[in-house]
This record gives structure tokens, sequence and C-alpha cells, in this order.
């Protein structure tokens, strides 16, 4: 886990990595790590349980989310990093029978947009992104983004 934070970095004192193995651990997802000369450089979480957004569940009830997808430091992106992990995600979820998977996007982010229209992803809906971290002040700090929710069949 000290690796993953000291590479890829969370806000605050909260580790990303840790809550995302977490739920891995209690088998909720799936959690990737993409690795360049022993350290890591990206990562992405394929949520079984799907997005926690009602309007996200109501759109498309069961999906899982395609998460977290990251790719540092920034001078790695557009090497295939991104793709590969997101194609990685959708191995899992083909073995478990299921058809269709997504991620959300946020509004501000027109380079993962892209990446996931590339790979054949479409919008279902928009939606507000709520997560919370704890700040170095110990203070719990709550963000909110606007997010495009989009979705692929898995072949």
């Amino acid at each position: 886990m000290a690796l993953l934070d000291r590479h890829i970095g969370s806000p605050g004192v909260t580790s990303f990595h840790a809550r995302r193995f977490a739920r891995q651990e209690r088998g909720e997802s799936t959690y990737l790590v993409a690795w360049l000369d022993g350290r890591p450089v990206g990562n992405a979480e394929m949520r079984w349980t799907g997005c926690d957004a009602p309007d996200v569940r109501a759109a498309r009830p069961g999906c899982p989310e395609t998460g977290g997808l990251g790719v540092w430091p920034e001078e790695l992106r557009s090497r295939g990093i991104g793709t590969g992990l997101v194609r990685a995600a959708d191995n899992p979820a083909r073995e478990r029978g299921i058809t269709v998977a997504g991620p959300g996007v946020a509004k501000d982010n027109p380079r993962a947009a892209a990446l996931h229209a590339r790979l054949g992803y479409r919008p279902l809906t928009d939606y507000l992104d709520r997560w919370t971290y704890e700040g170095t002040d110990g203070i719990a700090h709550e963000c909110v983004d606007p997010c495009a929710f989009l979705v692929r069949e898995l072949s």
C-alpha cells in the first residue's frame, strides 16, 4: 500500500488504494494496478456493486462501474496504459457473465471522455459524483463532481 500511495497519491491522509483493496477483499470489486519498471503507474477498479449515484442506478440497474481510472505521472498518458486497464477490467466482468459495464467520467476531463469514446462507450446519463476524503487537517472533505456515466456492451 505504501508503494502505491507514494507513486499514485491520494488527497489528504485517506488512501484511496486502501479503500479499493478493502472493497476487493469484501468481493465488491476487482482492483487493477498497471506497473512499469517495478513501480505502479496506473489503476482502475471494477465495482461489482455499481455506481452509488441514484440517477445511474435508475438509468441502468445492476450495471458495474469501472472507476478510479488514472495514469501517473502525466508524461505516461496517451501510451496505452489507460486503454490496457479498461480492457483488463472488462475481462473479469465477462467471466461473471456481465454484458454491460461503464465508467463515470468527470465533465472537466475531455481526455478520459475521448478514451472511452474510442473504446465504444456511449453516454447514458449525467449525475453528480460525491466522494469524501480526510484532509491533513483531520477534517472530512466532501467533493461533488459533475459527471457523465457511459456504457458499453461487452463482447
